[in-house]
């Protein structure tokens, strides 16, 4: 990754300051995104100067091409693209869950990834190619009770990354999906207190650890896992763990 620039979204917690922080030790330069300003500033100071804090709603593309413009301005190239940044709100039925909170998972978990996509990928076509990741979900593929939103958003994701493979592979961009499976992050302590459908009585030993998937994003941009392109890799499949170094 030495001389790489990666955009992380959702990257002042769990999986995407892990991922940053997984990142920038490799040699990349890192561009943190996300809502939580203070919380970024912090992570890229203690990074270092080969990171870059911007505050950012995905849910808004103009913010998202603002910030995809100003992390070229500054580090000059973009080769790596996280579409990390999700909610797992609303948890509620479908028949009572809120509209507005509904809406606003959408926003973020499917049009977020595509801004992202939209913002970044002109610029990698432009350098001869790139990667984008998107963190994926088995809810992707598979219903939960009171998850409709993210569940929802999700498999959106997952057809996003499907027609971007599609569309421009062609041209050099790469497109994957990650399923980390259960992560010991805030998500899950909201998940938990829900008391809603089986992955909330889990036991929180089960749960991995935010660094797993951020090994398993930055071993995503080599050929190893070429042969997951327009997918999504599931970590829960023992023979990826084994490929990406997590066991």
């Amino acid at each position: 990754m030495q001389g790489k620039v990666v955009i992380i979204t959702g990257a002042s917690r769990g999986i995407g300051a892990a991922a940053a922080r997984v990142f920038a030790a490799a040699g990349a330069k890192v561009a943190l995104l996300a809502r939580s300003g203070d919380e970024i500033a912090a992570l890229a100071a203690e990074i270092g100067p080969g990171a870059l804090a911007l505050r950012c709603d995905i849910a808004q593309a103009a913010e998202v091409d603002a910030a995809v413009a100003q992390v070229v301005a500054q580090f000059g190239r973009l080769d790596v693209l996280i579409n990390n940044a999700g909610v797992i709100d609303p948890i509620a039925p479908l028949t009572s869950a809120d509209a507005d909170a509904w809406g606003r998972s959408i926003d973020i978990n499917l049009k977020g990834v595509f801004h992202g996509i939209r913002a970044a990928v002109p610029v990698m076509k432009a350098q001869g190619g790139g990667t984008v990741i998107t963190v994926s979900s088995g809810a992707a593929t598979t219903p939960y009770e009171g998850w409709s939103a993210y569940c929802a958003g999700k498999a959106g994701a997952l057809m996003l990354t499907r027609a971007l493979h599609l569309e421009e592979a062609a041209h050099g961009i790469r497109a994957l999906g990650l399923s980390p499976g259960t992560v010991a992050t805030e998500m899950q302590v909201k998940i938990r207190a829900s008391g809603v459908n089986p992955v909330s009585q889990l036991d929180p030993a089960v749960h991995i650890p935010a660094e797993w998937p951020a090994r398993a994003l930055l071993w995503m941009c080599g050929a190893e896992a070429d042969p997951w392109l327009g997918k999504d890799i599931s970590l829960r499949d023992e023979a990826v763990r084994k490929a990406a170094g997590l066991i």
